[in-house]
């Protein structure tokens, strides 16, 4: 489950609210053992997905770097790269 969080500091253009919504999701996920949770445990659910997104973009936008701002689309064929000399394909 967690390899679907992503690295969100540091790109042109700046980590839009989906994305930081999905890794809030992600998270929840994997810290509850539950993909979808029940119908007695969805508000609770629901509450710690924006509990968790607002203290992720309170992140991003504290964090700064001197770093130059990395590209999306470099960076994911980097990763294909390192999975297709990871699993051999």
């Amino acid at each position: 489950m967690c390899r679907n969080i992503r690295v969100l500091h540091n790109f042109e253009p700046p980590a839009t609210s989906d994305e930081v919504q999905a890794a809030a999701v992600q998270y929840v996920r994997k810290v509850s053992g539950a993909a979808k949770p029940s119908a007695a445990n969805q508000a609770a659910f629901d509450q710690a997905v924006a509990a968790v997104a607002a203290a992720t973009r309170e992140l991003l936008d504290a964090l700064v770097t001197t770093a130059p701002p990395k590209d999306r689309e470099v960076e994911a064929a980097k990763a294909k790269a390192r999975s297709a000399e990871r699993y051999g394909r």
